[in-house]
């Protein structure tokens, strides 16, 4: 059974009409970077509750949570009418194997992601430990329009962390923006445009990819990389070549 504790929002911010941000203050286990937690609100007597990356470093005592209102949705409407001083439920212990531990040896190390599941690359990425292990780091964050970028100047803040280790890569798939890629990240993965914006090859010798996003866009990236660079999915039991993370 999960433990429920109580949060205060300290900080909202909407960064566009559906893309929100909370900050809050709870008294939480600790997690690992790339882990998330369940938040939830009492809503006409239930407890609704989904799960939802932390983007903050675990090191961080303000909890960073990114969320899409989801049209008629049951909870993110209503985690979007909060403010300073509000409060919400959150479980104190985080779940979810998404983490640097669990990634193998490799070269190259591609982080995937897709509207706000860019939230646990950026907890790793703030975190900022046991990346020696990587001789580059790919960042890939794909929107729908430019304006869905929220969290880019943090991006470009790790970028110059890490100037000789991460690489930014951002993909627009509905309008044409300078200075990112237009389309869906499987085609562009099959066309190498990928490859050529990284300036490093994506292949089963040198590379492991981390997906994060929702389930099309996991499955078909995961089914191009298994077809086009001979890669497989990752598991404890048979060592692979691709992890993902999905909360749908």
């Amino acid at each position: 059974m999960a433990n429920w504790v109580t949060g205060t929002v300290i900080e909202a911010t909407f960064w566009t009409e559906s893309l929100f941000s909370l900050v809050i203050k709870a008294p939480i286990k600790p997690f690992s970077a790339g882990q998330y937690a369940k938040l939830a609100l009492e809503i006409e007597g239930e407890r609704v509750q989904r799960a939802y990356s932390y983007v903050n470093a675990p090191s961080d005592d303000h909890l960073e949570f990114y969320f899409v209102v989801v049209p008629n949705g049951k909870l993110s409407p209503k985690l979007a009418q909060l403010g300073p001083g509000d409060t919400l439920q959150i479980t104190d212990e985080a779940a979810g194997f998404f983490v640097l531990d669990e990634i193998p040896e490799c070269q190259h190390l591609w982080m995937l992601s897709t509207g706000t599941a860019i939230g646990p690359f950026l907890s790793i990425l703030q975190e900022g430990k046991d990346l020696e292990r990587f001789e580059k780091i790919i960042l890939l964050h794909a929107v729908r329009y430019q304006r869905d970028l929220s969290y880019l100047p943090l991006m470009e803040e790790l970028a110059k962390r890490y100037p000789e280790k991460l690489r930014l890569i951002t993909v627009v798939s509905r309008e044409q923006c300078e200075g990112s890629l237009y389309g869906r990240v499987p085609a562009l993965i099959e066309s190498q445009a990928l490859e050529q914006a990284a300036g490093i090859s994506l292949d089963a010798v040198t590379s492991h990819v981390m997906l994060c996003g929702n389930p099309e866009m996991v499955k078909d990236t995961r089914d191009m990389l298994k077809n086009t660079r001979d890669m497989n999915k990752h598991l404890r039991r048979k060592p692979g070549h691709i992890s993902s993370e999905q909360y749908w």
